[in-house]
């Protein structure tokens, strides 16, 4: 985690067997980087994930319709050189099943139903940790729960931590109320993606593969855009970096960082190969034309800072959910983990025939190691040098949302991030506002309303904030005056007010890069920063209220993405109330 402004607290162990899974051979960062080094890169090419349809189009016109997706184990080859991987991965059915799952399209005001069906085994293949706030279900198996993340949908249907079940619904949770979520598609249309969410183990259980992309189309909206289209010209690149035994099994780590404390939690994981759609290192030939990609960092902790050997610009059209004012060149693009990024390559404009996909970002981001000749490759285009056919274009203007207006709010909402460590000066887990998930919630916003959260970080680490249901983005990045002074009040009070907040974010302000101005559910939190976050909780296209009830339970929650903090009490309740 880098260095730490902490807190001291131990904590007691406490021993859960049930499902445990055994403790892997010692392995060490040298070993994984030798085994992720024997791999040649670029070989295999990148794979185009499966599509499900979330609506008919019988009688010719879009209908809604119901799925059925599992979660099945199954072998899956991370690289031609490399033994086969036993993973945990999302289908129809388990010989179709993909890492990442297959990416669901759906129509905007066209609803879709989706039953999530657990066959997992009775045991994890992967190390979890029974001392932190987990989900343990008294007969065995793997607690999954999904989450469409960045959708708009009732509170049965998001995926709460505590409404995960086990396989054929033998172990639910105690928020868990049914088989089948309902997605309404009435938001904006963009990009947004699904992924386990169950309590604890949410690490575990992407790393192991539970994740795929969902997209959300309206031709009304898009269609005068003239963006590239199709299959071959419209494409995913969902990021995950990955280390790996030499047998070719997922390495997590089994030793926490206090193992007294907790025998198996980190603060971070990150991994020495980086896949791309399920292949390490791939390649994609392309024509010389345009191209849209649209990025997801699907990693737990790794932030991915993107860009191109040949120095061709991204142009960016989205972030997350929604489309951009208008279109944004850059050179690089900054994904925290769970960020989309929505971008257009134009290849017609490459001197050279080939082009990695690098990465610059330090891990942790962005006082941690620099990166290496492995984590800091991602994949290679191959460029054609035929021209192509290419009807598409780089509109002038994308879609006019309304502005985050400070004014607009209703309510101000103090949101602090810090860490507690134990006598080692190593973290112990991570609180919002000094409370854990279990305590009653404190941010009771009304559906409809707009409101600040003023987010102060007082670690050393950048955190990607996520609120459930809500679309929210950054007005304001103001530096803290003495963040280690603001930290001992808040260790003593608790409250930003009486830490005279207004006296303490006075020091230099960053810009919000011009590709990160839209609505949102992804905001990276700098540290020793106060950001502004505007949050809207109604649809940000219309500024019309929820058509379901938002009040209902169990509720939504709010969380830092990384994780290994999410899993470790970086995550808090978020009740609508009337």
């Amino acid at each position: 985690m880098g260095a730490k402004l902490g807190l001291s607290l131990m904590l007691m162990f406490v021993t859960v067997a049930t499902g445990f899974s055994p403790t892997p051979p010692p392995v060490t960062e040298q070993t994984l980087q030798k085994i992720a080094g024997s791999l040649q890169m670029y070989v295999d090419l990148l794979p185009q994930m499966p599509k499900i349809y979330g609506y008919s189009m019988e009688g010719g016109s879009p209908k809604p319709v119901k799925l059925t997706i599992g979660m099945y184990e199954k072998k899956w080859q991370f690289h031609r050189d490399f033994p086969a991987t036993t993973v945990f991965v999302f289908g129809v059915g388990a010989d179709t099943a993909t890492f990442p799952g297959p990416t669901i399209e759906a129509l905007q005001g066209v609803p879709l139903r989706v039953t999530w069906q657990n066959y997992l085994p009775a045991r994890h293949i992967l190390p979890w940790d029974p001392t932190i706030t987990v989900a343990v279900p008294p007969h065995g198996g793997v607690p999954t729960v999904v989450h469409l993340h960045g959708g708009v949908h009732p509170p049965q249907s998001d995926g709460n931590p505590s409404a995960w079940f086990t396989a054929d619904f033998r172990d639910t949770g105690p928020k868990w109320t049914q088989y089948t979520y309902t997605y309404p598609n009435v938001q904006n249309p963009g990009n947004l993606w699904y992924h386990d969410h169950a309590l604890g183990l949410t690490r575990a259980n992407l790393l192991a593969g539970l994740l795929g992309a969902y997209v959300l189309r309206s031709p009304s909206v898009e269609a005068s855009f003239g963006l590239p289209a199709g299959d071959e010209f419209d494409r995913h690149l969902i990021i995950a970096d990955r280390s790996f035994y030499a047998d070719g099994s997922l390495y997590m780590n089994a030793t926490g960082d206090n193992p007294s404390i907790h025998p198996e939690w980190q603060p971070e994981y990150f991994g020495e190969a980086v896949t791309v759609n399920g292949k390490a290192w791939p390649f994609l030939t392309v024509r010389c034309r345009r191209y849209r990609f649209r990025i997801i960092n699907s990693s737990n902790a790794r932030y991915f800072n993107l860009s191109l050997s040949n120095h061709l610009p991204f142009c960016v059209v989205g972030s997350d959910t929604a489309y951009l004012n208008k279109p944004v060149m850059t050179s690089t693009v900054l994904l925290a983990p769970a960020e989309i990024f929505d971008v257009v390559i134009d290849f017609t404009k490459s001197t050279t025939s080939e082009a990695e996909l690098i990465n610059s970002a330090p891990y942790p981001f962005p006082n941690g190691t620099a990166t290496n000749r492995l984590n800091g490759k991602v994949m290679k285009f191959v460029i054609g040098r035929e021209s192509a056919p290419d009807n598409s274009r780089i509109p002038k203007r994308l879609v006019r949302y309304p502005r985050a207006d400070e004014r607009e709010a209703t309510v101000k909402r103090y949101i602090t991030f810090y860490e507690y460590d134990s006598a080692t000066e190593k973290p112990t887990h991570l609180y919002i506002n000094g409370k854990p998930l279990l305590d009653p919630a404190t941010e009771t916003p009304r559906p409809g309303n707009t409101e600040v959260w003023e987010v102060i970080n007082l670690t050393q680490d950048n955190h990607p904030l996520h609120l459930h249901l809500a679309n929210f983005q950054a007005a304001r990045v103001q530096q803290l005056a003495n963040a280690t002074a603001f930290l001992n009040c808040m260790t003593v009070h608790g409250d930003a007010v009486k830490c005279n907040i207004t006296g303490q974010a006075i020091g230099r302000l960053l810009a919000v890069p011009e590709h990160e101005k839209t609505w949102k559910n992804v905001v990276k939190i700098e540290p020793g920063y106060m950001t502004t976050v505007v949050v809207k909780f109604k649809l940000v296209d219309t500024n019309a209220t929820y058509p379901f009830d938002a009040t209902a339970e169990p509720g939504y929650v709010y969380h830092c993405h990384i994780l290994d903090h999410e899993d470790n009490e970086m995550i808090r309740p978020l009740k609508l109330i009337n």
